[in-house]
């Protein structure tokens, strides 16, 4: 049905002890470095060297609007996306400090914003006339998705695309070098197709996985969750892919975290993405999905970039070896979709701001990790008694 493909290779785990070895034979006690000795241990098992290197961080930043925004599951106006992408492009989101801070690129991309940016934001292969810091490249689908209560987000085609241009995006940063990547969004609504996805993949009772998003009181909560109800109850009843449907997967499917899931085939996840998902979203998954077929180390961000992560796997497994879950976040339902993946986020610093500002947060522990087993010594070489 869909012709996005990708040759995701599972990360060599035989590497795996020569890795250990090297981490804990540094002077230091055995695991005293704790998580960056797993962080080390996971990027040197992506790029299957003694002596892993991260070269030109970089970050992306899809943006698109929302049909489902118009039943006020959200607190913010579907204005302030693009509002809030004109501010990127200038430098003053928290996206940006962080990136500055880091000295990471960030590259903005409209693939569904309900607006017509002005020459001066726009990229100037887009003909534009870029007068910002950011320029935004313009690789619209549509004005905002269609509205998921009544109908699929996306057609195929749409859903087709989006996946294209994340990875075609992600394609040109691997040709400028890049080999860690990290990714961000700005989507008013966003959080109401990231819990369902999470309610159907992760089988978790939906009322679980529906949180204040930008900051919705209780009867937000509530009436966010009954628009969402009924949007799954009409996706079930028309295509017939349910939640608590004992669909087999294929034998070899089972989530790192160690634990035997029942997931979907990939096809049946992929009409719950197009029925759900946004332009942003879809992007981020066809990006993460091509930053693991180029080895990349993808660093996830909070519950939407979760989310993303989440039906990526779906899609195919192999991408969950390439990931990094930098934080979690105070959205409800983000630290059980992360317990559920079986992923171990590296920060807790109660953000949810999105953007990707924990993902880039987290950039200089990662690189800590991997400075840790480049230039530390070994107690042999620096003639230190092996005190454990």
């Amino acid at each position: 049905m869909y012709s996005f493909f990708t040759n995701i290779t599972p990360v060599n785990k035989q590497f795996t002890q020569q890795l250990q070895d090297k981490i804990d034979n540094l002077n230091k006690p055995k695991g005293s470095l704790g998580k960056l000795e797993d962080l080390a241990l996971k990027i040197g098992l992506i790029q299957q060297s003694l002596e892993p290197e991260l070269s030109q961080p970089a970050h992306i930043l899809f943006g698109a609007d929302h049909g489902i925004e118009r039943e006020g599951v959200s607190l913010s106006p579907r204005e302030i996306t693009w509002q809030q992408m004109k501010n990127f492009a200038v430098g003053g989101g928290g996206v940006n400090m962080f990136c500055r801070q880091h000295h990471v690129p960030l590259h903005l991309i409209d693939v569904g914003v309900d607006y017509d940016f002005e020459p001066e934001f726009l990229d100037k292969v887009c003909g534009g006339k870029a007068a910002v810091d950011n320029p935004i490249l313009n690789r619209k689908i549509d004005y905002g998705t269609r509205n998921f209560l009544h109908e699929y987000a996306m057609t195929q085609e749409q859903f087709q695309e989006a996946l294209e241009v994340g990875a075609s995006e992600v394609e040109k940063c691997a040709g400028s070098g890049t080999n860690i990547i990290s990714f961000g969004e700005m989507g008013i609504a966003n959080t109401s197709p990231s819990s369902v996805w999470m309610y159907f993949f992760e089988s978790i009772p939906l009322d679980k996985c529906v949180g204040a998003g930008a900051g919705l009181d209780k009867q937000g909560i509530a009436h966010k969750y009954e628009v969402l109800k009924e949007a799954v109850r009409k996706f079930v009843s028309q295509v017939g892919i349910d939640s608590a449907t004992p669909l087999e997967a294929p034998a070899d499917w089972t989530f790192k975290g160690g634990r035997k899931e029942r997931n979907y085939f990939p096809e049946y996840a992929k009409e719950i993405i197009r029925w759900f998902g946004g332009f942003e979203m879809a992007a981020t998954i066809g990006a993460m999905l091509k930053a693991a077929e180029k080895k990349m180390v993808i660093l996830v961000d909070g519950f939407i970039m979760t989310a993303c992560a989440l039906a990526a796997v779906q899609i195919d497994i192999n991408v969950f070896d390439y990931m990094i879950f930098t934080h979690v976040g105070d959205e409800s339902g983000h630290a059980m979709m992360l317990k559920a993946l079986g992923a171990d986020p590296v920060l807790h610093l109660g953000l949810k701001l999105g953007e990707g500002t924990g993902a880039l947060c987290a950039l200089p522990i990662i690189q800590s990790a991997v400075n840790m087993i480049n230039e530390m010594d070994n107690f042999q070489h620096a003639n230190i008694t092996k005190y454990f």
